[in-house]
């Protein structure tokens, strides 16, 4: 889908810089400026957070060349593109009536759709997008707007990132705002961390150049300068190790710390408990990111729930913005999405073997029967070019092994029937042996007193 000049289409905001490009009849409506970079501490960040907080006159675009510099952190980019690879990696498609919709769906197969969920994400860490849609042909596209240039509680688009005042934006068609106006974005409590971390990370750099390397010292004659320059010389060839040159009169006391693993591990320490802030911040856990001692599986998995409903909670967002705000876009840019919604159809991940079984299972004890293809497509298996004729080659062969096997089975029963009993007596069987009469109490009473004499009763001694 390659796009086609729009510089000088009217109502569309034009982003550049102070020159006009080859072609370009009017000046853009944004100027862009170089943001600024590195050498910031908690002073430019509280100093960033207060202009953007300012109630009458808000100004963010320190704020945000502060986000474009804390970005540069690699763990906190890692963590960012973890949390939005969970939501772009997912399928989206619109349904009307609970069946997929080919025309919308075509559209969000496209290119410019899995932009659009990045920068519905980014939303949140951000404060807000600002997006405008145009048609190029059959397609649909949209720029995002430098937030830098947008005071999302004014509604202004500012020429100049500098600028107190500037054009309402609804003044051009097609604006889709994704976020809150007064929301600062998820960066601007990442951005501490970020800075203790890069702040603590080259003190240890320099502590790591202090004691890790030995230093070169070079003793020479004060009245003599030619060693002086040999020294210097000598000591330009050796390597980059810390120098130091004085003459005889001259004493350097070097302290070194008194336990400097320790204080290596007090830096390494910082950096660790920085990117777990970052991490909890970002993903709401640790140990799907970074590896601990106290990690167990079992808190892994439990971590890794924390971590998925916070993608879920990401897709509904995603919805909200696509079945609601995004009603009006699709209706003006000519896409029907009325009496339909988008949705998940996500697909429940099961074990190749677990699904062997469950279809075994389901083949012969519901005798329920399953397609080819999906058996084909399920499990990732090029179909056969004559696969019609192996198939009936198949049936057949199963159709002669069921004959020849049935036609057994009658040749076994058949002399079985023909056998002829002989006349005679045959022998009385067994007599059943009499089953063993319980015994009830009374007898075993009886039997536990004996019997009676009866004749006269017993005989006393006495």
């Amino acid at each position: 889908m390659a796009k086609k000049p729009r510089k000088n289409k009217q109502g569309i905001i034009t982003v550049g810089g102070n020159l006009t490009l080859p072609g370009q009849k009017g000046p853009n409506v944004i100027v862009l400026t170089q943001p600024k970079r590195f050498g910031i501490d908690i002073a430019d960040y509280m100093t960033a957070v207060r202009a953007a907080e300012n109630v009458d006159y808000s100004r963010r675009y320190r704020l945000y060349d502060l986000y474009a510099d804390i970005l540069m952190d690699t763990h906190l980019t890692c963590v960012i593109e973890k949390r939005k690879n969970a939501v772009l990696c997912s399928n989206i498609e619109f349904r009307r009536d609970g069946k997929p919709d080919d025309a919308v769906n075509e559209q969000i197969r496209s290119p410019w759709f899995n932009r659009l969920v990045g920068d519905i994400i980014d939303a949140k860490f951000w404060g807000f997008s600002l997006c405008q849609f145009y048609r190029e042909g059959e397609w649909l596209d949209y720029d995002l707007i430098p937030r830098k240039h947008v005071d999302p509680v004014r509604r202004l688009i500012l020429r100049h990132q500098t600028d107190t005042f500037g054009l309402p934006w609804d003044n051009y068609s097609d604006l889709l705002f994704i976020g809150s106006p007064d929301n600062l974005g998820l960066l601007a409590k990442a951005a501490p961390w970020v800075i203790y971390k890069r702040n603590t990370t080259g003190d240890w750099s320099q502590f790591s150049e202090l004691f890790g390397m030995p230093i070169q010292e070079y003793i020479y004659n004060s009245d003599d300068e030619q060693s002086r320059q040999r020294a210097i010389e000598d000591a330009a060839n050796i390597g980059s190790l810390a120098q130091f040159f004085h003459d005889e009169g001259t004493k350097l006391n070097f302290i070194e710390a008194g336990n400097k693993t320790g204080s290596a591990d007090v830096y390494e320490r910082l950096c660790e408990r920085c990117n777990n802030e970052i991490s909890k911040l970002v993903l709401g856990n640790t140990l799907t990111t970074e590896s601990s001692s106290n990690g167990t599986q079992a808190l892994g998995t439990v971590h890794k729930k924390v971590e998925d409903k916070v993608a879920e909670a990401d897709k509904r967002y995603l919805l909200d913005v696509l079945n609601y705000d995004m009603a009006d876009i699709f209706s003006h840019m000519g896409i029907d999405t009325s009496g339909g919604v988008f949705c998940f159809p996500e697909k429940k991940e099961i074990d190749p073997a677990s699904k062997v079984n469950i279809l075994t299972q389901i083949a012969r004890q519901f005798n329920l029967p399953i397609s080819d293809d999906y058996l084909y497509e399920e499990f990732g298996i090029e179909k056969p070019a004559d696969y019609e004729r192996q198939k009936r080659e198949r049936e057949e062969e199963r159709k002669r092994e069921d004959a020849a096997a049935k036609q057994l089975q009658q040749t076994q029963q058949k002399p079985a029937e023909e056998e002829i009993e002989e006349p005679g007596s045959e022998p009385d069987p067994e007599p059943k042996p009499e089953p063993v009469r319980k015994k009830s109490f009374r007898d075993r009473l009886a039997r536990f007193f004996g019997k009676a004499p009866s004749d006269g009763g017993a005989v006393l001694d006495w």
